[in-house]
């Protein structure tokens, strides 16, 4: 659990930007090549290299003939020391916060005084700036911090922040651990689709895909600037369809030639294909008229003139189509975007999220237990062997706990008790602590219980399993006891609940029983029980908030600030 930083690549003679492979499509070394090494960067004084950045602080030193800038390019939380003479560029151009410079010059040793730095850029030419107007540029200077729930104001520019720059590169390395953990233990990721007609959690809150209200405007469009036909045009159009029709009778009955029939038929067909458009538009003005343009059928919503022809939903969980491929393939997961229309405004809940959702075949309820906790613990030593600077900025400026919390868990053994031992615990821990919330067997666990679980009672990360089928989703699999189901969350200080997951429901007739049971229509599951049906087999799978994974690793309190771009209630900016 080492903090050291990776050793340095070796130069073998070549140039720094020989030696950095970012360098290949850009033509610049990033700045944690220079100061991420074990010496900050003073090994390679004399090294001429070009770095591109923003302009945390600037100020000009000496009259105005030499500026030193504090440039992030957002490769590390450190800023490289940047010196720029008024004889190479006009310094009062680069000094202002936000400013983007694109330098090329020579690393050397700063003066021993400069205790802070052991490595500075001399510039000896500018590529490219692009200016800022410091009076206009809403981002304070690099030790001033605006407030998190300020910064979602500037969704655009609060990435140059150096928390929200850190949160990302944390995000980043959580997002390649996840892909190396589970392609390191054979399993297939799979792309899942975010469009869906199957409600994973049965609980209606999902976001509708339809185009129906798009018509239903085209349509009010399409009438204002051409009126919908009136009688008289309709009663005229079916009266040249009349006459038409006639006079294709009259030639056939005078034995007329076919030539002349042929032109007869061909303008009957010209009148019907009319009349037939001008009926189409009466019906939609009538349609429009009545239910503004919204097609219905017997009082209802008709889907079946909807793009996809039924109703379609954005998903809240990539679990059940997954589950087909793991019904093939044996150890598949998916890693993306799911969405819920809950209308909430917790410091927990988002309307887009992403989450990692593995699934396993021939696998119980203990495995899906060991995987998750396996997963987990190793999500936490990624961060400590590849992203140790930035814990350190988030236990500096956020949380004090951050990184000692990372440590205990990536070296825990998780407990791992049943939903009734959890309620005793709690029932017991209730008699001297005040609850929020009521503790009985049968509900579900609140955030406070979950957390004084971890936290107080166990001081380590907590696999809860077994709860009443009641409170949970219909897919899992019913217990002997026909009360609880196989299904377990995986509790860790910080954030409660972080994983949860089950065994599946493998019987084709219970599983079929508990969608009724739940109310639901068995129509949009048909495939689902299908694999039921065509070789069935015993597996388990589990879902991982990645933000809350993210919340728990970093302390940040609120979880519209660790996605890039949050949407909640009333907000979806860009």
């Amino acid at each position: 659990m080492s903090g050291d930083s990776a050793p340095p690549p070796a130069m073998d003679g070549l140039t720094l930007s020989d030696a950095v492979p970012e360098a290949e499509f850009s033509k610049r070394v990033p700045i944690k090549s220079i100061l991420g090494r074990p010496d900050k960067g003073a090994g390679l004084s004399g090294q001429k290299v070009r770095i591109g950045g923003w302009v945390k602080t600037g100020r000009e030193a000496e009259k105005g003939t030499l500026a030193f800038l504090q440039v992030n390019d957002g490769s590390s939380p450190e800023n490289l020391q940047v010196l720029v003479k008024s004889d190479v560029y006009k310094v009062s151009d680069v000094v202002a916060t936000g400013t983007c410079v694109h330098v090329e010059g020579v690393l050397q040793r700063p003066p021993e005084t400069a205790t802070q730095q052991k490595i500075e850029l001399q510039v000896s030419s500018v590529i490219r700036v692009g200016t800022v107007d410091a009076a206009k540029y809403p981002l304070p200077k690099s030790k001033a911090r605006l407030p998190l729930e300020l910064l979602r104001d500037l969704v655009h520019l609060r990435s140059r922040t150096n928390i929200i720059s850190a949160i990302a590169r944390i995000r980043n390395e959580l997002a390649y651990a996840t892909h190396t953990f589970f392609q390191n233990h054979g399993f297939l990721y799979i792309h899942t689709p975010i469009i869906t007609t199957s409600d994973c959690e049965g609980a209606g809150e999902m976001f509708q895909v339809t185009t129906l209200i798009n018509d239903a405007e085209r349509l009010e469009k399409e009438l204002k600037e051409t009126p919908p036909p009136s009688e008289a045009d309709l009663k005229a159009a079916e009266l040249a369809v009349k006459e038409k029709g006639d006079a294709v009778a009259q030639l056939k009955a005078a034995k007329a030639s076919k030539s002349e029939i042929a032109a007869a038929v061909s303008e009957l067909t010209k009148a019907k294909e009319n009349f037939s458009k001008l009926d189409e538009r009466r019906k939609l003005a009538e349609r429009f008229r009545l239910h503004g343009g919204i097609p219905k059928k017997d009082g209802k919503i008709d889907y079946t003139e909807d793009f996809f022809a039924r109703q379609a939903f954005l998903t809240v969980s990539g679990q059940l189509q997954v589950e087909t491929y793991a019904c093939a393939l044996s150890s598949v997961y998916t890693f993306g975007p799911t969405f819920r229309a809950e209308n909430s405004h917790t410091s927990r809940h988002l309307a887009e999220f992403w989450m990692v959702e593995p699934e396993i075949a021939f696998a119980d309820i203990q495995d899906d237990m060991n995987c998750a906790e396996a997963y987990v613990r190793f999500l936490c030593q990624w961060l400590l062997d590849n992203c140790y600077d930035d814990m350190e900025f988030m236990t500096k400026h956020v949380d004090k706990s951050a990184l000692d919390r990372l440590k205990m868990v990536a070296g825990s053994k998780f407990e791992k008790i049943t939903y009734t031992k959890a309620v005793e615990i709690l029932e017991e821990a209730a008699k001297v602590k005040k609850f929020e919330n009521k503790v009985e067997w049968g509900i579900d666990l609140a955030s406070e219980h979950e957390r004084y679980l971890t936290e107080e009672k166990f001081k380590a990360p907590v696999i809860v399993y077994n709860y009443p089928k009641e409170i949970k989703a219909f897919y899992m699999k019913v217990n002997e006891d026909n009360k609880t189901v196989a299904a377990m969350d995986v509790l860790v200080p910080k954030v409660g609940e972080l994983i949860g997951g089950s065994q599946r429901e493998e019987n084709y007739e219970v599983l079929r029983q508990r969608i009724l049971d739940l109310g639901l229509p068995l129509e949009p599951y048909e495939w689902y029980l299908d694999l039921r049906k065509y070789g069935t087999v015993e597996h388990s799978g589990f879902g991982l908030g990645f933000e809350r994974m993210i919340l728990f690793a970093t302390g940040v309190e609120n979880i519209r600030d660790v996605i890039p771009f949050p949407r909640y209630p009333g907000r979806a900016d860009l």
